[in-house]
């Protein structure tokens, strides 16, 4: 059974998409981008931007009964891969090893001119669940 997985502020619903969906013991995580709590991209510096993403993410995750510890799939969007270091920091202050497997894609454009970055994740869902 699929169940939505929303955070608040929801902004996907006007855009009929859901921030998450919890399949069994998984989520799968829309991407995150670099919007703080109003909606509004925070700031035009790369690393502030994939903080902020990952923040988000970290939100998003922890409302599905997940944690960034918990991810197993990543997929880190870029407008700009001349940031492929910064985003090789922001997974060190993210995440740990075992690191979770990654796609980083440049493209064109986000869904906001200002977005420089945005995140999303396949994870495993460990809360209210007991040990194996």
């Amino acid at each position: 059974m699929r169940e939505r997985i929303t955070t608040d502020p929801d902004h996907y619903a006007p855009y009929l998409l859901s921030q998450g969906i919890r399949f069994g013991d998984l989520l799968f995580i829309s991407g995150q981008a670099a919007g703080g709590l109003d909606g509004k991209i925070v700031s035009r510096d790369f690393l502030t931007q994939g903080r902020q993403a990952f923040a988000n993410l970290s939100r998003a995750l922890e409302a599905g009964g997940s944690s960034l510890h918990d991810v197993i799939k990543v997929t880190i969007f870029v407008t700009d891969m001349g940031h492929f270091q910064d985003v090789v920091q922001l997974r060190r202050e993210f995440f740990s090893a075992p690191y979770p497997a990654d796609t980083i894609a440049e493209i064109k454009a986000l869904y906001d001119p200002k977005a420089m970055i945005e995140v999303e994740a396949i994870a495993a869902v460990t809360q209210g669940k007991a040990p194996a």
